[in-house]
């Protein structure tokens, strides 16, 4: 016999079908939830050892990394981090912004049709194939530029700009969801009064939307500070505490990979290093985050 729910039933949400759906949400909310305390508790639990034998004095401030005399200080691989994040941002920031308002505002739908495609599929790219594009392409043509004596083979610089390239699609793509939302009420009224175009777009939709614009900037910084395989390959293979991004410098990720991949024995101090830059790491990503979500709720416009 046929059951039919009731309008009590229907009143109070207890459809079998929405029911499934709620569950399976929370158990899917619950499983990220489980696994970034799964990842915490790893981190922490394969670090402390290090920290054990380890100041933190030591490990944030000292010049050298170099395990085999027991110089654990990690400043030479941050400032690789650093050098390589900037770089990538300084490529990718106004491009990816300049790209998303030529796209929202400009392009006509056929246009961005057709561009749009070509973003992601730079998006789509293995970073270890941006890895070598970086080492057998960029690096002799910064050569050419510069000189053989002034960038070595392995350069900080070269590695930035590819990785600039990586993460150009992420930020076009958000700052033009952020740029897209702004209301055309706006756009008609700043053009009743008399703006052109580039006023339109600068002093107007940018504003409006800059919590999602600010927030595009900072997921970018979180993808390049956690890239592996570009500065893995490009970057350089040794600690070397240096802001010229013409010299090789090894990054914190890179570090991970190139250590992880070698004979280690199992928790000794050099393995668990490689959990205490990974504790960094997530930190520094982290605090990204958080920021990103202040930006978001603090500087959000609400149309109605």
């Amino acid at each position: 016999m046929n059951k039919t729910l009731g309008a009590k039933d229907l009143a109070s949400g207890k459809r079998p079908a929405e029911a499934a759906i709620r569950g399976f949400l929370f158990f899917a909310a619950t499983v990220s939830v489980l696994t970034t305390a799964g990842i915490v508790l790893t981190l922490g639990k394969e670090s402390l050892p290090f920290f054990r034998e380890v100041r933190l004095a030591e490990f944030f401030l000292e010049t050298r990394w170099q395990p085999q005399i027991d110089s654990f200080g990690i400043l030479p691989l941050f400032t690789a981090t650093l050098v390589t994040s900037l770089v990538a941002m300084a490529v990718a920031l106004p491009a990816g912004l300049f790209s998303a308002i030529y796209l929202s505002e400009y392009a006509r739908p056929r246009v961005r049709n057709a561009l749009k495609p070509v973003l992601e599929v730079l998006a789509g790219i293995p970073s270890v194939v941006y890895g070598f594009f970086a080492l057998q392409t960029v690096t002799p043509i910064l050569q050419g530029l510069f000189g053989r004596d002034g960038v070595d083979v392995y350069n900080t610089l070269s590695a930035g700009l590819v990785m600039g390239v990586l993460i150009l699609p992420l930020i076009s793509s958000m700052c033009e969801d952020a740029l897209s939302s702004v209301p055309g009420a706006l756009r008609e009224g700043a053009y009743a009064l008399g703006a052109t175009k580039l006023e339109v777009s600068l002093k107007i939709v940018l504003p409006a939307a800059f919590s999602g614009v600010s927030a595009a900037f900072i997921v970018g910084l979180s993808r390049a500070v956690g890239e592996t395989m570009i500065v893995a390959l490009a970057a350089g293979a040794g600690p070397n505490l240096t802001l010229n991004p013409f010299r090789a410098a090894e990054t914190m990720t890179g570090h991970i990979v190139r250590i992880s991949g070698g004979d280690l024995s199992y928790d000794s101090i050099d393995y668990n290093s490689l959990f205490a830059i990974g504790l960094v790491l997530f930190a520094i990503t982290l605090a990204l985050n958080i920021l990103s979500n202040h930006l978001v709720r603090k500087y959000q416009e609400v149309y109605e």
